[in-house]
């Protein structure tokens, strides 16, 4: 059996999620065994009565290559933890989503990507903002991420579409229901141009429990969240909100004292949010200025096994060439190539006189 579709069967399960799944991985040591797993082992893994409950009746009910067959059949994708193409952003945060279903295509040059999110309810000024950001990240090689929501999240997936770059949008029902009805068409340009992925089942309705969870996503398979526009109670302050524990940068636009549409976003410059002034100002913080070159750079020169070999001596703390020397058993001449090329290639920056960190 394709274990995708044993993930996608415990996916159908009610409350079994990501801690408790973990847990169940951990004691039974594969998906395959946690599905089949007796009532003692589910006991032994935390599981508590309801949730055993549920899994017992998924276990009778279910037909998990029925489910997989469903997501094939309408050319769809799924990704589990187990999938070498799970987005790696999004495998750092804590509890990431076990299943992602996928409409579009997702590529290693999307862990490059800035969220956009906002008010739905945008003033003018919150349009132009939105729209100059989408363009400008699409222009230079950064993915958009937003949740495909009227406002903010509508214009900065269009700009993106427009300006000819990627964007990948999260949703809170099903791939299959595209919410609100009214971007069925701006959803099938992001498919041809970037991604529509969900956590949850097909066929699942847009619940207004379901986008609070979504918001985790949204800022997960990005490097930075910005605020566009958000009052005091907007949905946009949640996804700032799991930016930050997910030590992601959050951006703000700052707006108006008197327009209770900035209310979030000057509120969260008050708590240590990055203002937002200028598109080049972000990309630069964010060290992205460059990210087309990279990208390009990384096709004409794939990465090789001594790139991987230096790397492993690199890290977020600077090393000076003649220690990765050391550290490697390779020619000083040919590391100095290697690090040049790899500089070019946004793997790796200088910051100092012969010292290197990681880029990312």
């Amino acid at each position: 059996m394709d274990e995708r579709a044993l993930w996608i069967a415990f996916n159908h399960v009610p409350g079994i999620g990501p801690a408790r799944l973990a847990a169940l991985l951990e004691r039974c040591g594969d998906i395959a065994a946690a599905w089949t797993a007796p009532i003692q082992t589910l006991q032994a893994a935390g599981l508590d009565r309801r949730s055993i409950e549920n899994l017992l009746t998924a276990r009778q009910q279910l037909d998990p290559e029925a489910e997989l067959g469903k997501v094939i059949r309408r050319g769809y994708d799924v990704y589990c933890w187990a999938s070498r193409g799970y987005p790696v952003n999004l495998s750092k945060i804590p509890q990431p989503p076990p299943v992602l279903y996928l409409r579009g295509r997702l590529y290693e040059q999307d862990a490059v990507a800035v969220a956009i999110v906002g008010t739905r309810q945008v003033s003018p000024y919150g349009q132009e903002v939105a729209r100059e950001l989408g363009r400008e990240l699409a222009r230079h090689g950064v993915t958009v991420v937003s949740g495909l929501a009227l406002g903010v999240d509508t214009i900065a997936h269009q700009a993106a579409v427009e300006a000819g770059g990627r964007t990948i949008a999260v949703l809170g029902s099903g791939v299959d229901q595209i919410y609100p009805a009214r971007n069925r068409r701006l959803a099938m340009q992001i498919i041809e141009q970037g991604a529509l992925v969900s956590e949850y089942p097909l066929g699942t309705k847009p619940e207004a429990s379901n986008f609070p969870p979504r918001n985790r996503i949204i800022s997960g398979l990005s490097l930075a969240v910005i605020v566009v526009e958000a009052g005091k109670r907007s949905g946009a302050l949640i996804t700032a909100r799991f930016a930050a524990e997910q030590a992601r940068e959050v951006f703000a636009v700052p707006g108006s004292i008197l327009s209770p549409g900035s209310d979030g976003c000057n509120r969260l410059i008050q708590d240590g949010a990055f203002p937002v002034t200028s598109v080049s100002d972000l990309l630069e913080s964010l060290q992205l200025a460059n990210a087309v070159a990279h990208q390009e750079a990384r096709v004409i020169v794939p990465a090789s096994p001594e790139e991987e070999l230096i790397l492993k001596h690199i890290s977020t703390e600077p090393q000076h060439m003649n220690d990765i020397v050391r550290a490697a058993p390779l020619e000083t001449s040919e590391v100095s190539s290697l690090l040049t090329m790899m500089e070019l290639k946004g793997l790796v920056r200088q910051v100092g006189l012969m010292q290197y960190v990681r880029a990312n």
